[in-house]
């Protein structure tokens, strides 16, 4: 297996570590991110039985995938430096044992291999705006400088899966209204089991019983906490790229305003409810 790798740990300043600027809040997301980050080869296993018959989306996935891991070892190992008491192992398989995607899967859950493409999108959308919004919020450098490889990372890997996309539409012809469809449905999904199991296994007690509500608003509504609203406007132009739809018109300027004030609601309610 290749995997082309454009940083690696040893790139890390790990001797700038300031635990006097360590964000408490920062850091039980940054726990459970590297959770979900380093949980990548079961995806690519994935992707690669949806993509049974294309040897080069294969390998491209699981460099793709090396790199995530790359990431949650990153994050894990910083985590360990903030709180000396947290053991990234330990949490990996406490998250594993509750949580796990189906590796028995042949066909993608969203119809259609360019279904599965624009979902894809969707998670580096997803992924590559969190980043930069917990770089931009970080005090503590070296996180900083995690947090900014991995959105660089993230945008990246979003361009790999659009140029795969483009191809398979090519075939399958998807309109803009499922893909919308589908772009929305895993969206959706930021509020599912995966999320808020990775922050139950990375901050909760040993002995504390998993409730799914409680953990989902946990996570989301610190890190909902970091976001500004660039961050968000350029989540909705990839989204519309995605979609097939095109920025810089007036849809997109009224849909950058929709979302920021959907989110900001969302994010009250999760923050009270908090």
């Amino acid at each position: 297996m290749t995997t082309t790798k454009h940083w690696t740990l040893d790139d890390i300043p790990w001797d700038r570590f300031d635990s006097a600027r360590v964000n408490a809040d920062l850091l039980k997301v940054v726990k459970a991110a590297s959770l979900v980050e380093y949980n990548a080869w079961d995806y690519s296993a994935y992707l690669c039985n949806v993509f049974s018959d294309d040897t080069v989306f294969q390998e491209k996935s699981r460099e793709w995938a090396a790199e995530e891991v790359q990431h949650g070892q990153a994050l894990g190992r910083w985590a360990m430096l903030a709180d000396p008491d947290f053991s990234f192992d330990d949490a990996v398989e406490r998250f594993r044992s509750r949580y796990r995607i189906d590796l028995q899967a042949n066909a993608s859950a969203r119809g259609s291999r360019s279904g599965e493409l624009i979902a894809r999108c969707m998670v580096e959308t997803g992924t590559s705006s969190y980043y930069s919004a917990l770089a931009d919020a970080a005090e503590e450098p070296v996180l900083k400088a995690i947090c900014q490889k991995i959105a660089a990372d993230e945008l990246r890997h979003y361009k790999l899966f659009y140029t795969y996309l483009k191809g398979y539409l090519e075939s399958e012809n998807i309109g803009i209204l499922q893909r919308l469809r589908i772009a929305f449905g895993r969206i959706a999904e930021t509020e599912d089991d995966e999320l808020a199991c990775a922050y139950y296994a990375a901050n909760a007690a040993v002995g504390d019983a998993y409730v799914h509500q409680h953990y989902s608003r946990e996570y989301l509504s610190r890190a909902y906490s970091f976001y500004r609203q660039n961050h968000l406007d350029r989540a909705v132009a990839m989204i519309f790229k995605a979609c097939g739809l095109r920025p810089q018109t007036p849809l997109f300027r009224v849909s950058q305003k929709a979302a920021w004030w959907v989110f900001t609601v969302r994010s009250r309610q999760l923050s009270k409810a908090a």
